[in-house]
């Protein structure tokens, strides 16, 4: 589109593939803080406002892990991040911090849960832009930036 600006994007679309729709919509619900707007048999679709996302989920049986590397929320600010990881902590999602990562050719503050399909969400604010990115960064098919590592994590801080 040479010469011309793109359309408004009204949101953005994921659409997962999961093994059992009811511990995914389980999950999606505790996760996002609302009920999906269309249950059909082997579907779910979550409108979610904020941030604006179409959220499906389609099941079939399936083995091992699709290609997908992961799925973020991208907040305002470290607050942001320690807000809605604690919602996730009070549903019992389990969540994980990962603060003061070089990732992704930036400094962030990050929080992550796994869906019942192993899927890594992360919620996280950009601190810093940098120059450098770190070899490993999301390209191990595990959680990106090597949020695993222990010196990354921290336990659960109880801000909001």
């Amino acid at each position: 589109m040479s010469g011309s600006t793109l359309p408004k994007i009204v949101k953005a679309h994921v659409s997962l593939t999961v093994s059992n729709l009811t511990a995914s919509i389980d999950f999606y619900r505790k996760m996002l803080g609302i009920e999906p707007f269309k249950v059909k048999p082997a579907y779910a679709k979550f409108d979610v406002e904020n941030p604006p996302l179409n959220l499906s989920l389609l099941e079939e049986g399936r083995k091992g892990k699709g290609t997908l590397s992961h799925l973020g929320l991208q907040v305002a600010s470290t607050d942001d991040v320690l807000a809605v990881r604690n919602r996730w902590a009070s549903d019992g999602l389990q969540p994980r911090d990962e603060m003061q990562s070089s990732c992704c050719y930036a400094i962030q503050d990050k929080a992550w849960v796994r869906d019942p399909d192993g899927n890594e969400w992360e919620v996280f604010t950009v601190l810093e832009d940098i120059e450098t990115a770190d070899a490993s960064c999301c390209s191990d098919g595990s959680i990106c930036c090597a949020a695993a590592s222990a010196e990354n994590l921290t336990k659960i801080d109880t801000r909001a």
